[in-house]
């Protein structure tokens, strides 16, 4: 069985209450709003060879990501946690010490996505705060879409110590590869990968897909696979990791599902290429143990 190493998925119990935008009332995501734990994803890691994993935060509160380390701490296969920081607070640099003290702690995810102003990464994170990012060893996950990527490019520019992954790819227009916004996107992802400490994410795409293509893996394959060949050509497999989005790929299909559409496109790779992108790139990124 294929050995993997799934560099993004998530855990939550929304009774914690940091998680606004899981909404019972919006019927997209009211199957998402019940809690997804270790013992629910414990089972398909086992079916699917996947020997470790990256937690990833889903909330915009420290005390989430004090949740998802003690999850860490219980239940060995989470190899690290990506939390969340203020990077624009005066304590962001007390907060970042604290949670790196915890040795399962890799890095912050300030989830661009999801701020008012578009251009917050290009102007707001303070500049002390990145430092000790940079000082701890630590990463940054970028949660993106195509209209922050020239901010973003302009950040990683001013700190090019600084270790990125793009999540999800930066959510590119799936099925419209003659689009002018997938010309848009493919350009920005190669300006991207002209920044040597940029890798990206083969995950989250299922979602972004049209609804035709929701619970049919062939269907998922074609409007997938377009973006999968333009981002291998960008970054290459040494700079790509393959991650679920699990509990949020639940929308639109299963973990066997997403394996069977990774599976036909990196199935397409040499067997030393394939092992990078299924767990050798998020093991040299993130630097897990291999304990």
């Amino acid at each position: 069985m294929t050995q993997r190493i799934d560099s993004h998925h998530h855990f939550w119990r929304p009774a914690r209450g940091d998680y606004a935008w899981l909404r019972a009332d919006v019927p997209a995501l009211a199957p998402l709003v019940r809690d997804f734990l270790p013992e629910h994803l414990a089972p398909l890691l086992q079916a699917h060879g996947v020997q470790q994993t990256v937690l990833v935060q889903a909330a915009d509160s420290e005390a989430e990501t004090d949740f998802m380390l003690e999850l860490a701490t219980a239940n060995d296969v989470v190899g690290g946690v990506v939390g969340w920081v203020d990077l624009s607070s005066p304590d962001a640099v007390a907060s970042i010490e604290r949670m790196a003290r915890h040795p399962r702690f890799k890095g912050v995810r300030p989830m661009l996505q999801d701020l008012r102003d578009d251009d917050w990464i290009a102007h707001m994170p303070r500049p002390d705060a990145v430092q000790a990012l940079v000082r701890l060893g630590l990463r940054f996950d970028a949660l993106a879409q195509p209209r922050h990527l020239s901010s973003l490019i302009h950040f990683l520019k001013e700190w090019p110590q600084l270790p990125v992954v793009i999540d999800h790819a930066a959510k590119p227009p799936l099925g419209a590869r003659d689009s002018e916004a997938f010309a848009i996107w493919r350009k920005h992802m190669n300006a991207l990968a002209a920044l040597p400490q940029v890798c990206c994410k083969f995950s989250g795409l299922w979602g972004e897909s049209p609804s035709s293509t929701h619970g049919d893996v062939d269907a998922a394959v074609a409007v997938v696979l377009p973006v999968w060949e333009q981002f291998l050509e960008s970054f290459g497999p040494a700079r790509l990791m393959w991650g679920s989005d699990w509990p949020v790929l639940t929308l639109v299909g299963d973990y066997a599902g997403w394996i069977a559409v990774s599976q036909a496109c990196i199935g397409g790779l040499s067997a030393t290429e394939q092992a990078q992108v299924w767990r050798g790139t998020a093991q040299r990124f993130y630097d897990l143990s291999t304990d």
